[in-house]
């Protein structure tokens, strides 16, 4: 990599502030940037390690700060930074093209002009792939299913029948889209099995992450919005729905038929119960665990999950039992003396 600070403004429409001749050698985090290097600060409480750093030049946000370091002014520090990332490390992996020998492609399979198969993977029966797609090696496309255009499904995918991705789907290595919801019911003291027949509905520009399971609807259909992103190591239970943009985080589990809203964010952990509503731009913070429906527009913390800042409050009561505990004791030690020395009084 080897830019000017004037060809990189004129990439990421930034305002200048300094030499646009300094040349750019390299990209790097804030605080391990060396002479060369090109950063960025995308939150202003950092706005310390301006200073510290030893970035040629910091790519931020169009705030009132300053510094001796050339700065690159932008509405939105990170997508920026994102794209000088990507002067600097062009991807140059190759994907499928075309259908792999190996793979097994069955009958009344339509595919696209432009969709690459890796090897190893099997395309069931009536499967069909929109223009651009990309499938990896060693996935498992089921019966029936519909993968919509420009998606990308990563090595060791299953995809199970009848499942409905939209365009630009992005799916982690290892995920089980469809795989059967988690119902039984008791009978004459044996788990009876019942059956799962509805589908998954994976609405346009979502991303899945590695290891993710989302199971199929009992009837009907098993719901990720629009937009929504999911991190690796999260459950999504049979017929559930979310809503556009949500955020759900590693290790996160939403029980079956519990439906969020949209841009609803779930922080590490979360774990929410089934058959509840949570409200539209709801944040749960890490390892909360929701136990009924959320209005919208409300922050969440604690178990049970509460509003945020009745939760803090409750913590920081939590945390002064031992001190409470101790008082406690000294005040009935002191009742004790109180009324033993009543007691002689009266004698």
């Amino acid at each position: 990599m080897k830019f000017t600070l004037g060809e990189i403004a004129g990439l990421i429409n930034a305002e200048l502030v300094g030499d646009p001749d300094v040349v750019i050698t390299g990209i790097s985090g804030i605080k391990e940037a060396k002479k060369g290097d090109i950063t960025f600060l995308a939150n202003s409480k950092y706005s310390s390690l301006i200073s510290t750093t030893k970035a040629s030049a910091i790519i931020i946000s169009r705030d009132d700060l300053k510094s001796s370091k050339p700065l690159l002014k932008t509405d939105n520090p990170s997508i920026a930074f994102t794209k000088v990332v990507s002067l600097a490390a062009p991807n140059d992996i190759q994907q499928p093209q075309g259908i792999h020998p190996t793979a097994i492609i069955s009958e009344g399979v339509k595919l696209a002009k432009g969709v690459g198969v890796g090897a190893y993977t099997v395309v069931e029966k009536g499967v069909e792939v929109g223009e651009g797609s990309v499938i990896y090696s060693g996935c498992y496309i089921g019966h029936y299913t519909k993968v919509g255009e420009k998606c990308l499904i990563y090595p060791h995918v299953s995809v199970r029948e009848r499942t409905q991705i939209g365009d630009r789907v992005i799916i982690h290595s290892g995920a089980v889209i469809g795989s059967d919801g988690f119902g039984f019911a008791m009978v004459r003291g044996v788990q009876e099995k019942i059956p799962q027949i509805g589908t998954v509905a994976i609405e346009d520009d979502v991303e899945i992450g590695a290891n993710v399971t989302i199971d199929r609807a009992r009837f009907n259909k098993t719901v990720i919005g629009k937009g929504t992103k999911i991190d690796n190591l999260v459950q999504i239970g049979h017929n559930v729905t979310t809503g556009k943009n949500c955020i759900i985080v590693a290790q996160a589990g939403v029980a079956g038929s519990a439906s969020l809203g949209e841009g609803v964010i779930l922080a590490g952990q979360v774990g929410i119960v089934g058959h509840i509503h949570v409200g539209d731009r709801v944040i749960a913070a890490g390892q909360a665990g929701v136990t009924k429906s959320v209005p919208p527009d409300t922050k969440i913390s604690g178990y049970p999950a509460r509003p945020h800042d009745v939760a803090k409050r409750i913590n920081a009561c939590i945390h002064r039992l031992p001190e409470l505990y101790k008082k406690i004791k000294e005040l009935e030690q002191k009742i004790e003396e109180l009324e033993r020395k009543g007691g002689r009084e009266n004698g």
